[in-house]
């Protein structure tokens, strides 16, 4: 029999949100999980809000909406937000009701900006490792280090002299400037970006164009590809290697760990940092055109050879970051910023795959 396509103008639903998501649905483990770093990260938000004026967007509730924005890619907070009013799925897992007013996108950017002078980021992520530690899934003696190129929110033609040039083609343009920037040198050391001067031309390899840009690090760990530590540079050639002694300053220890890389850390210096911190280079040798600064003491043994395997499994990092992150291209401007939403999106991924893992055992 034919149903009757007719709207239903009922007024009270006897539904709540917490009873229309699934028992089985992915976020119900990954909300929980979320809860308790949460409950930790209480007094360090105490710190953040003064204790008079009209109350703010609750800090728990905003990182929660910033969570959903990254698991679900929404691309922009203006677009969060209207998913925000009509989105049970979104409601139930921000903490907001049926009827509670969804905030002004405006007003949610101001308030995670308290939170990026907080330095939460840093802390959410230390957390979620912590937790992902107790549960017993992550490895503490062996690692990769490996770094990113993120594109900024900057085109070309923002890049600008420093000590400025006077008026080029096209600038008496009210719209959008017709700029002829082919067959001028341009360099870090004598231009920089109007619109993100925290930027740096850069580019990956030969025969490619140099763009504005930041460079994403992660230091994973083998057994199943966690995040342990991750962090936002200026694009310096060498900020992968840098940044890679810095991280490893976490896991130096005791014990005996290694470290794997590819062959852009097959530098003596670096070789020489991490054999200082009692660390193992496990970083692929590169013998183009020199020697490599990895030895047969080195190579020799059996570890070598899985932690060249184990570290392509960085790049499943970054493809995910990038591809549901949505850092391919970066939306935000400033290195403390890009640095904060990096740290936040490495986080979400731990959190993603802490749930999968668990599913799967």
């Amino acid at each position: 029999m034919r149903g009757n396509d007719s709207t239903n103008g009922r007024v009270f639903s006897y539904l709540s949100p917490e009873e229309r998501v699934p028992r089985d649905h992915p976020l119900r483990s990954i909300r929980e999980v979320m809860n308790g770093v949460l409950k930790e990260l209480s007094p360090l938000f105490e710190t953040l809000y003064s204790r008079i004026g009209r109350p703010s967007i609750p800090p728990e509730q905003l990182l929660r909406a910033l969570l959903i924005q990254v698991l679900y890619s929404v691309r922009s907070e203006r677009l969060l937000m209207e998913q925000l009013d009509y989105n049970l799925l979104f409601r139930w897992f921000v903490g907001l009701s049926m009827d509670d007013p969804v905030w002004d996108a405006t007003t949610f950017s101001k308030n995670r900006d308290r939170l990026l002078r907080g330095d939460v980021a840093t802390e959410l992520l230390a957390r979620v490792v912590g937790e992902a530690q107790a549960r017993g899934l992550m490895s503490d003696e062996h690692f990769t280090v490996d770094g990113t190129l993120l594109k900024a929110w900057a085109s070309q033609k923002s890049i600008q002299p420093i000590a400025g040039g006077g008026k080029g083609p096209g600038d008496d343009d009210r719209g959008n400037l017709s700029v002829d920037f082919h067959g001028h040198k341009r360099s870090n050391r004598t231009h920089r970006s109007k619109t993100d001067p925290d930027s740096r031309l850069f580019r990956k390899g030969r025969n490619r164009g140099a763009d504005p840009s930041y460079m994403g690090h992660v230091l994973a760990e083998n057994a199943n590809g966690l995040v342990l530590d991750a962090r936002a540079s200026l694009a310096t050639g060498r900020a992968e290697r840098e940044a890679a002694v810095q991280m490893v300053e976490g896991i130096a220890g005791v014990h005996q760990v290694t470290v794997g890389g590819d062959k852009a850390y097959d530098t003596r210096q670096f070789v020489e940092d991490l054999r200082d911190r009692n660390v193992t280079p496990h970083v692929a040798q590169n013998t183009t055109n020199r020697r490599s600064a990895i030895d047969g003491r080195t190579v020799r043994h059996a570890g070598y050879g899985v932690s060249q395997k184990k570290r392509k499994r960085i790049e499943e990092i970054f493809g995910w970051m990038k591809t549901v992150g949505l850092l391919r291209q970066l939306r935000h401007r400033g290195r403390e910023t890009i640095d904060w939403i990096f740290k936040f999106t490495a986080a979400a991924y731990n959190l993603t795959r802490i749930r999968n893992l668990e599913v799967a055992a």
